[in-house]
């Protein structure tokens, strides 16, 4: 906890503790699972060494995090939510859906990370539309894989291809898959126009495009 706020206020306690610049993202990205510090590193690549340091102390200090060795041959030390940590997400989800109403296109130095598109279909969720569904799809989009499964209507999101997907979606050129989370584009257009393709059946494109829109 870095800073005090002088108020006995739900809002300003969790500030105290996840306030700080980069810790969200932080949460973001662990949110998708264990991560090593060089991950994290990887997934956040404009964050400065010490700051990174300094915000998983904090946030282990806060409850929110752990640090645990792999067991042997990894030989690594990851770090992961706890179930405090865990409960950050609805929160994420709000703010991450809130903030995307001003995106368009990335701006000039804005990279695309795995830990932001699986947000991107965490906050695009549409859990109306999956309600008593079982489906798992594998997203690929060029240098990342990203797992998408619903299980009776639960959404899970990780970063690695999945074992068992019923739809595989790649995207092969410009924003494809956004055009079709954004509904610039129908499935059969960006199938037609060779944006995405597909491996399965071509008619489960047409429930994931309902299940994550903007």
């Amino acid at each position: 906890m870095t800073r005090e706020y002088g108020q006995f206020c739900g809002l300003a306690r969790a500030m105290e503790m996840i306030g700080e610049r980069w810790t969200l993202l932080i949460v973001r990205n662990l949110l998708s699972g264990p991560q090593r510090y060089t991950d994290l590193r990887k997934g956040l690549p404009a964050i400065p060494t010490n700051i990174l340091s300094a915000r998983l102390k904090q946030l282990e200090e806060a409850g929110l995090a752990v640090r645990r060795a792999l067991p042997h041959p990894d030989r690594a030390v990851v770090y992961e939510l706890t179930g405090y940590g865990c409960d950050l997400e609805p929160a994420l989800i709000a703010l991450g859906r809130w903030g995307a109403r001003t995106m368009t296109e990335p701006r000039d130095g804005e990279v695309i990370t795995a830990e932001s598109v699986a947000m991107a279909f965490r906050t695009t969720y549409r859990p109306e539309t999956a309600r008593r569904t079982t489906v798992g799809y594998e997203v690929r989009m060029g240098d990342f894989t990203l797992r998408l499964q619903i299980t009776d209507g639960a959404l899970t999101v990780g970063i690695g291809p999945h074992s068992a997907p019923d739809l595989v979606v790649e995207r092969l050129n410009g924003q494809g898959i956004h055009a079709l989370m954004t509904g610039t584009k129908t499935p059969d257009q960006a199938l037609a126009d060779g944006s995405v393709r597909v491996e399965g059946n071509p008619e489960l494109l047409h429930r994931f495009v309902e299940t994550f829109r903007f």
